[in-house]
């Protein structure tokens, strides 16, 4: 047993979801101290591609974006402290996991121009006239990628975007202008991947 002195209480599922407000729990609850945040020097060691959540405040678009760069080899995710706690329940229910696999922490205000110290460029996924189709061949030449994705409503501010050192945009057809962001952060971490 890895954790012998850790209590284990059992309780029947009423006990259970009177503790918990919610009536899917599994039947399995569990409280945790979290770990202090790593460090950003930590967390970009040696990533090549990471993903900037900016103000993602839906848990489960933000777990369905932790799953997804798990799955396609994004080297960590950085959140912005507008986003919604990435060890929200439902988040880390729909990231299936992945939030304790992914190198992540939270960035900075100061965030974008920090990567760029680190060697980063910034491609700032945003519906603009000047956006680059995401399979523009400089992008995946990139050595040192930051894909920064925005708010569910909004997008990412004007602000951002200028901050960024491009803005990408995944082509759409049939009249449709864009993707949830949790289904354009899919795309966008396959087809930039390295």
């Amino acid at each position: 047993m890895r954790c012998p002195d850790a209590p284990v209480y059992t309780g029947e599922r009423a006990l259970l979801k009177e503790l918990t407000g919610y009536e899917l729990t599994r039947g399995v609850l569990s409280a945790m101290r979290r770990k202090p945040l790593p460090a950003l020097d930590a967390v970009l060691f040696d990533a090549k591609r990471v993903a900037v959540l900016d103000g993602i405040v839906d848990a489960s678009n933000l777990g369905a974006i932790v799953r997804s760069a798990a799955a396609l080899n994004i080297d960590a995710v950085l959140f912005s402290s507008a986003c919604c706690d990435p060890l929200n329940r439902r988040a880390v229910r729909v990231s299936m996991g992945t939030i304790f696999q992914v190198p992540w922490t939270v960035l900075p205000e100061n965030g974008l121009a920090l990567l760029r110290g680190y060697g980063f460029a910034a491609a700032a996924m945003a519906l603009v006239d000047d956006s680059l189709a995401m399979d523009d061949p400089k992008l995946k030449a990139i050595d040192r990628l930051a894909v920064v994705l925005g708010t569910e409503g909004d997008g990412l501010s004007k602000e951002t975007i200028a901050a960024c050192d491009f803005a990408v945009k995944i082509p759409m057809a049939h009249g449709v202008d864009s993707l949830n962001v949790a289904a354009a952060s899919a795309v966008a971490f396959w087809e930039l991947r390295r």
